[in-house]
């Protein structure tokens, strides 16, 4: 469900000129599918104005013989990889649904395959690290987990290649043709984007909806520039910072 005055937010900031970007650690449905579920919403965006993880991955791993564990539903967004089994120039992690679909996906044959292909030299990406994800059920182990144990029993750090990634910041900047320190992130992850953003010179709004949690505020050593209800709130404190109104 849209949070309410969301699609309003995002329409309003349209009409004041503002460039948008909408990036999303998303790894279980198609970019096409996103940006349609998302019109239906109410909000206005074009595909391309979506950046994937999936997307990430084509771009990094183009014509390369790869062992991707992923969900099936975003395969044609990686068509410009040669999947693979064996014999691989890179193991690729993607992200759990709310299906049965993890549970063969992720299982302990595939695992192996993955730990013996990066022991014998393929490269380690995995299109997040996030380790829960909001659902309808409540929050749910996400890959991240398995990634951390191919990490531990392979010796290999894993390239990540969406939030909280410097390269994944980059590419929206790009898109946009921003500078970092006169571009916002609005999020609802303190852990995955609130630290990268940061690091990357971006101001940082945190929104208390989806898998906002009060508890991450009191342990994260990265800390937002403001919290917000919801993004119904922010265009008005935007407004508020370029008048300069908003203490830096």
């Amino acid at each position: 469900m849209p949070i309410p005055g969301a699609a309003e937010a995002v329409a309003e900031l349209r009409a004041k000129g503002h460039q948008l970007r909408f990036v999303t650690n998303n790894s279980t449905r198609p970019r096409s599918r996103l940006a349609s579920e998302l019109r239906e919403m109410g909000f206005a965006l074009e595909d391309d104005e979506l950046q994937t993880t999936p997307g990430a991955a084509a771009r990094e791993l183009s014509g390369k013989r790869v062992f991707a564990l992923v969900m099936a539903a975003i395969v044609p967004d990686l068509d410009q990889l040669e999947l693979v089994g064996h014999d691989v120039d890179a193991v690729l992690i993607g992200g759990c649904d709310e299906t049965v679909e993890p549970n063969q996906v992720f299982s302990y044959m595939n695992l192996a395959r993955a730990f013996e292909e990066i022991r014998m030299g393929a490269a380690f990406y995995c299109l997040h690290k996030n380790k829960w994800w909001q659902t309808s059920r409540g929050p749910m182990l996400d890959a991240g987990g398995f990634v951390a144990g191919l990490e531990y029993a392979t010796g290999m750090e894993a390239t990540v290649l969406g939030k909280p990634s410097p390269s994944y910041f980059a590419a929206a900047l790009d898109a946009l043709d921003a500078e970092p320190e006169l571009t916002w992130l609005v999020t609802d992850d303190v852990e995955a984007d609130v630290r990268g953003a940061r690091l990357f010179g971006m101001r940082t709004a945190v929104v208390r909806t989806g898998k906002f949690r009060p508890e991450t505020l009191e342990t994260t050593d990265a800390s937002p520039d403001i919290i917000v209800s919801s993004l119904a709130q922010f265009p008005a404190l935007l407004e508020q910072d370029l008048s300069g109104g908003l203490a830096r």
